[in-house]
Parts: C-alpha cells; sequence; structure tokens
C-alpha cells in the first residue's frame, strides 16, 4: 500500500493511490438542522423517494453538517474548500470587494488575488490527475490556478464556456460532443447537469485521481426544500453521483452555503439598505457600503444578501453607526474590521471598518436605485449570514470527526484520508 502524503496550507493529506476522489460543492443547499426553514433539500427529496443514492450515504456513510466560511457566499467558500483553510489564509472573502489600493469595487474572481494554493496545484505537481468543472465561468480561473494544463493530467472549464473549450486553455476539448448536451443557460438547472454529465464522462474514460464538481445555486435562490423542482435537481445530481460511486469513486458532498426565504408574509422582499440609514445617520458621502454577493449573476438575487461591508471616512463615526444600525431588527450584529476579522477568519485588509450580518429572514442593500429587482420572479432568497452558515457535509464512507468541529472546507481532507 502506498502511504504517501502531501502537506499543502499546513494541513497533510493522503495521496490518491486507493480510488479517485470526487468532491461536490453543491451551490445553495441548505440542510435540515434545528435552524432550516423547510428541512433539507437531501433530506426532503430522500422523503420523496427521489434521492435512493443520497439515502444510502446518509443509511451507510457520513451525514452531518458542517459550519461554511462567514461570508456566506460562493467565493470564499469554493476557495476555502479548495485549498482547505478559511479566507484569512488565502484571502478570497467575497465575490465582490472594495481594492484600496486602486479604490475601485472589483469582482474576487482574479488568481492575482488568491494568497495560497489549491490543494489541486500540489497534486498535481506530485503526480495527480486533476479535473475541475465548475458551472459558472467565475470560479474558473481561482479554482484552476496554478494548474499546468499542457502536462495531460489537468482538466478545468466551466459548463457555462463549454463551448469554448480548448486543449491549450483547458487541457480538454470536444467536450460538447463528448457530453452530447448544447451549453446550457447559465439561469437553469442544466447548467449544474452538464457538469455531472462531464464528470461522469471524464471518470469514465480520463479517471482523474480528484475530481472537483462545482454547481450553481439557480435551483435554490427560486424553490424551496421539498417542492417538485428541488426535488427533481437533487434526483438528477442523485442519478450521477450513484453512477460515480458504480465507478469505484470516493464521494464527498458539502455546499457552499445555505440558502433563505427574505420575504415578508405577502411575498416582498424584507430589505435594509444600509446606504441610505448611514447617510440620514452620518451625512452623504461619509460612508460606503460593499456588498459582496454582487457578481454577473445577479438576477435571482438583485444582489441582495446577508453580509456587507462598510468603509467610514471618519473612525471616530464607527461606535455612532453600531450602536443606532444594532436596533434595526433586520440586523443580527454588526462588528468592527478586527472583530470580524477575528470572528470569520477574514483578511482585516480586505473588509471594511464595519461588517454588518442580517437576520435570517432579512437582506442587506445599499440604496433602492443600486438594485434591480426586475428580475425576480419569484420571492426573494438568499444568503451571506450567519442563519446559511449551515451546510451539508456527506460522504459514502464514514469518519468519526465530532460533527460539531466540521467545516466544509474538512472535505477533502476527509474523502483523501477517510
Amino acid at each position: 500500500m502506498n502511504n504517501k502524503t502531501i502537506e499543502i496550507n499546513g494541513r497533510t493529506y493522503s495521496f490518491p493511490t486507493q480510488a479517485p476522489v470526487v468532491v461536490v460543492c453543491i451551490d445553495g443547499s441548505e440542510p435540515a438542522y434545528s435552524g432550516s426553514d423547510n428541512g433539507g433539500y437531501i433530506e426532503r427529496a430522500v422523503e420523496a423517494g427521489c434521492a435512493p443514492f443520497f439515502e444510502s450515504m446518509m443509511k451507510t456513510g457520513t451525514y452531518r453538517t458542517a459550519n461554511s466560511v462567514v461570508p456566506s457566499f460562493t467565493n470564499p467558500n469554493n476557495i476555502s474548500i479548495v485549498t482547505g483553510v478559511p479566507p484569512q489564509v488565502h484571502g478570497i472573502c467575497g465575490n465582490f470587494f472594495l481594492d484600496t489600493e486602486q479604490d475601485q469595487e472589483v469582482m474576487m474572481n482574479d488568481p492575482k488575488y488568491l494568497r495560497a494554493p489549491t490543494l489541486f496545484a500540489a497534486l498535481q505537481k506530485e503526480g495527480a490527475k486533476i479535473a475541475v468543472i465548475t458551472a459558472k465561468d467565475k470560479l474558473r480561473k481561482l479554482l484552476g490556478n496554478g494548474l499546468d494544463f499542457s502536462q495531460g493530467n489537468a482538466v478545468g472549464f466551466s459548463a457555462e464556456k463549454a463551448d469554448e473549450v480548448s486543449l491549450a486553455e483547458n487541457g480538454i476539448d470536444n467536450i460538447l460532443e463528448r457530453v452530447g448536451m448544447p451549453v446550457p443557460s447559465v439561469y437553469s438547472a442544466d447548467l449544474s447537469e452538464f457538469i455531472f454529465a462531464a464528470g461522469v464522462e471524464l471518470m469514465k474514460h480520463e479517471r482523474p485521481d480528484i475530481m472537483y464538481l462545482s454547481t450553481t445555486d439557480y435551483i435554490q435562490h427560486k424553490h424551496a426544500p421539498g417542492t417538485p423542482e428541488a426535488n427533481a435537481f437533487y434526483a438528477m445530481m442523485d442519478r450521477y453521483l450513484a453512477q460515480l460511486h458504480e465507478l469505484g469513486a470516493i464521494i464527498g458532498v458539502t455546499a457552499d452555503h445555505g440558502m433563505k426565504a427574505k420575504h415578508n408574509s405577502s411575498g416582498q422582499p424584507e430589505v435594509l439598505y444600509l446606504q441610505n440609514e448611514l447617510d440620514a445617520l452620518l451625512g452623504k458621502g461619509q460612508s460606503r457600503v460593499i456588498l459582496p454577493i454582487t457578481d454577473p449573476y445577479v438576477v435571482h438575487h438583485g444582489a441582495l444578501g446577508g453580509f456587507a461591508t462598510v468603509y467610514l471616512e471618519s473612525a471616530a463615526d464607527a461606535a455612532t453607526a453600531i450602536q443606532a444600525l444594532s436596533e434595526y431588527a433586520g440586523i443580527e450584529a454588526i462588528y468592527s474590521r478586527e472583530d470580524a476579522a477575528r470572528e470569520f477568519q477574514l483578511p482585516a485588509d480586505r473588509i471594511g471598518d464595519l461588517v454588518i450580518v442580517s437576520r435570517g429572514g432579512w437582506a442587506l442593500g445599499s440604496s433602492p436605485d443600486k438594485h434591480d429587482l426586475s428580475g425576480l420572479d419569484v420571492p426573494l432568497r438568499s444568503h451571506g449570514g450567519l442563519s446559511e452558515q449551515r451546510v451539508p457535509f456527506l460522504l459514502n464512507r464514514q469518519i468519526s470527526w465530532d460533527s460539531n468541529s466540521l467545516r466544509n472546507f474538512d472535505i477533502f481532507y476527509a474523502a483523501l484520508n477517510a
């Protein structure tokens, strides 16, 4: 037996010699736990009898919940999962942030913002075959950072840009022909199905040692757990996971964040527009609200989430803002920069003077004119705060860790060392 190990970002992983390892990040997969609204997506699909493989994982493998990174957004959590460490180490603390050196609000999808290597790059250097497939292209370069696609042992692409895949850029070509599906709409469940279909195709023929599949939360933003649409989506994933299991893979499943309803009983969004409130409190131009949920795909959430950072012109205004905003019903907690960095293991130089987290049923915005809600064809569901921090943590193997200490970024450690 080969007991080769590799150390990356202070953690020791077993080299994948016994079986291929597939880790899946189900974007927005709210689990069943005491604070969830309608039970969990996986659990409700199992109850409906349409997810037999998930049921087998729950009965004979590992079935827990874990804590995600806060802010509970896509980019920081996906990067935590593939580096095995929190944002304080890898540097990615949102989908979007204020680059104070350039005084520009920018997307946090450029590898130049990474401060730690990924597990994939380290394993490839040791000879492992790697496949990284993500639904949206915004993550592709971050997840593939450090991979050499010219070596013949690494593949990385997004379903969104599957028609642009090439050997030089992605380590593979003809993926549309091989999968047998057209390029999916970015606002569809098909976007996630494409990555699973591609994953099964690669496992059958290339058989990578490590595979990472990262979905989109299009369904979860629109449909609560247990709805027909949600159950159909999880049934689809269940079928592909069963195929990967039959192909001999060790499978780990987690999520980047959960998902909560952010609307009142009449279906109207419950939103606290922070820039309006701060302008009234401190005066215009004295604060700047940054919403890290912002990305190119805001149709289904309007850039409204549960986490915001605030930059102040005067540090003396911090105490005034904290005292006043703490009285609002929609706010769960307000932190200073230092306290937020310590509490959530965030890079202090990439967050504001204040960090604000909303309550479960509320979202945070900037000002109404900054949010286009015309694309919301169902009541708002979103994420970002502590109320969306719990995520599923499943493997088709058993582990014996304390469930209260699990993080979603432990999933590769658990899968490789199981």
